[in-house]
């Protein structure tokens, strides 16, 4: 035994997947422990709130600020003007404006201000421009105008019986806060999703119920799989042209199919993630089960097999103590793709709305279908789908290495 997990842990491909799926555990036992907060709970009111720190307006306008010697108004230039903006005005300044194209560079943002601020005249002629983009274009200049202009926003106090304003302070463009005086703020490494919910405790949740689904399918399929591989593979005849019937029509339609027709049977109110997993271990068994009949097939007429036979052990005694240590390998790498292929039909079935009907957890397919519906793909909002792809990308390969290592040491044509 000793020797068959040193053996076994000497593969490199076998250890690096091992070391991705155990980072990736202990990651999903210890930060629920760290972090308290409920995964589900919708901190931010609005949808897609981008990845970073967000700190109490209030409370940094009423802190006292730092002046630095900086120039703000290139900082709110860049995050004024789009590169479609910066654009539209290479367009008109060389159209309009009588500047050569070789003056323009519109990674410049602070020259192409200047430059804009020199030539541009919404009185001049315009010919071929329409009244709608005449207006961007006066729309555009204030917006510039405004960004270079450094008035500064005035915080005034009002008073409760007359409704009077008092200008109490003036927060100039110049003027910084230090974040680490701030208490009252709250960091999002991966942003929000559509609900308003932290991204990250959610993928970890979310990581922890498809783990779930997969190891509970995987024993499923495994399980069935191995009993009907071992009693067909043995029994032969009748026994097994019956269950290699049975087996060849679930082969023959496509099992996501079937796994489609199931889930939709069973409806919302008791699809959970329990009935899922046990949806998908019910349609996963047949490859197992062919893969293991062939096994025991090979192994049925083999001189120990026989001498048992011989000796009048029992058929379930045969089984256990002179097949399945045999094929024991074998197994443990037919559930480990069980897992990793539980894991995939999940978030598919999750994807076209079929996934675990809960707003109680979350699963890796259910924040795919949340950020599909709510258009993340097409805003922008990568945090919302892509560290999901990422997570679920990692547990497949780190599971399939595992069973690639698996392979090369337990396959005799694959050893060294």
């Amino acid at each position: 035994m000793k020797n068959t997990i040193k053996q076994v842990f000497h593969s490199g491909k076998f250890l690096v997947g091992f070391i991705i799926f155990f980072i990736i555990f202990l990651t999903c036992i210890f930060y629920p422990l760290i972090v308290r907060t409920d995964p589900l709970a919708m901190v931010g009111n609005g949808n897609f709130f981008a990845p970073g720190t967000y700190i109490s307006q209030e409370e940094a306008a009423t802190e006292e600020p730092y002046s630095l010697n900086v120039d703000a108004s290139s900082a709110k230039l860049q995050a004024a003007l789009s590169v479609d903006d910066l654009s539209a005005m290479q367009q008109w300044l060389i159209k309009y404006g009588g500047v050569k194209e070789s003056d323009i560079d519109v990674t410049d943002t602070q020259k192409m201000a200047e430059l804009w601020q020199a030539h541009y005249d919404s009185t001049v002629a315009q010919p071929g421009l329409i009244a709608a983009k005449k207006k961007y274009y006066v729309r555009l200049d204030k917006k510039i105008t405004a960004a270079l202009k450094d008035s500064g926003v005035i915080i005034a106090d009002k008073d409760a019986d007359t409704g009077a304003l008092t200008e109490s302070k003036t927060i100039k463009g110049t003027d910084f806060i230090n974040t680490g005086d701030i208490s009252n703020k709250r960091t999002f490494i991966l942003g929000t999703d559509n609900f308003g919910r932290d991204v990250l405790t959610e993928l970890i949740s979310a990581t922890v119920s498809s783990l779930k689904i997969g190891f509970i399918a995987g024993l499923i399929a495994t399980a069935i799989g191995l009993f009907l591989g071992l009693l067909a593979g043995y029994l032969g005849g009748f026994p097994d042209n019956l269950i290699m019937f049975i087996t060849n029509l679930f082969t023959v339609i496509p099992s996501f199919v079937i796994l489609i027709l199931i889930s939709y049977s069973v409806g919302n109110s008791a699809r959970g993630i329990m009935m899922v997993a046990l949806i998908i271990g019910l349609t996963s068994w047949p490859w197992t089960t062919r893969s293991v009949r062939s096994q025991v097939i090979s192994l049925r007429n083999r001189d120990h097999v026989n001498l048992s036979k011989l000796s009048g052990h029992s058929m379930m005694r045969i089984i256990f103590t002179d097949i399945l240590p045999y094929i024991a390998s074998y197994v443990v790498m037919a559930m480990i793709l069980q897992i990793s292929s539980g894991i995939l039909s999940e978030a598919q079935l999750s994807m076209i709305g079929l996934g675990p009907a809960t707003t109680k957890t979350a699963t890796l397919g259910l924040m795919m279908n949340w950020a599909m519906q709510y258009s993340a793909h097409l805003n922008g909002s990568w945090w919302a789908y892509f560290p999901v792809v990422i997570m679920i990308a990692l547990i497949s390969f780190s599971l399939n290495l595992m069973n690639t290592g698996l392979d090369q040491v337990f396959n005799p044509q694959l050893r060294d």
